[in-house]
């Protein structure tokens, strides 16, 4: 069972529990997250079997997400004029999952979807006495190594040791 569906300006070839990526809907045209599409252009309620629906046919989703597709890249370009201009654009789109197509008194529904199984989260594991003395004991030492560094000379700006090393103006006499 299938129908195809306009929308956006373009066409879908849609079955019940098909998740379709169309142009972003705006807010008004959905109710609660669920979303209706009633230019349902071609219905095959079994194989083979294709044909205009004779009343009105409606196609039913829910709202899933929203994003923007992949980068498109739009370069233009002119030969020997020095003309080169790059722009990119990201598409928004709204995600729909169809949930059902009804036509000519006949009801086709999605079936449901498996509830996912919510994993319990893991305990953080409990560090041992010993292991934080070990640690509080290395860190002093660094520390330590770090200023017995500090004897030396600083250096100003870019990598001198002293204001008299090489490049500095001399005094004259």
């Amino acid at each position: 069972m299938y129908a195809v569906i306009r929308t956006g300006g373009k066409q879908y070839r849609v079955a019940p529990g098909d998740v379709i990526r169309v142009e972003k809907l705006a807010e008004a045209s959905r109710d609660n997250g669920k979303v209706e599409f009633g230019e349902v252009l071609v219905v095959s309620p079994s194989d083979g079997e294709v044909g205009r629906p004779q009343s009105e046919a409606l196609v039913t989703g829910r709202v899933v997400g929203e994003g923007r597709a992949d980068k498109v890249l739009v370069f233009h370009y002119k030969r020997k004029k020095q003309y080169k201009k790059l722009a990119g654009h990201r598409q928004p789109f709204t995600a729909v999952r169809i949930t059902e197509i009804t036509f000519d008194g006949q009801r086709f529904t999605a079936p449901e979807e498996p509830a996912k199984e919510v994993k319990p989260k893991k305990a953080k594991p409990q560090v041992e006495e010993g292991a934080e003395e070990a640690s509080e004991k290395a860190t002093p030492k660094v520390k330590a190594q770090a200023s017995e560094g500090g004897t030396a000379k600083k250096t100003a700006g870019r990598g001198k040791t002293s204001s008299k090393a090489k490049g500095a103006p001399k005094k004259k006499k």
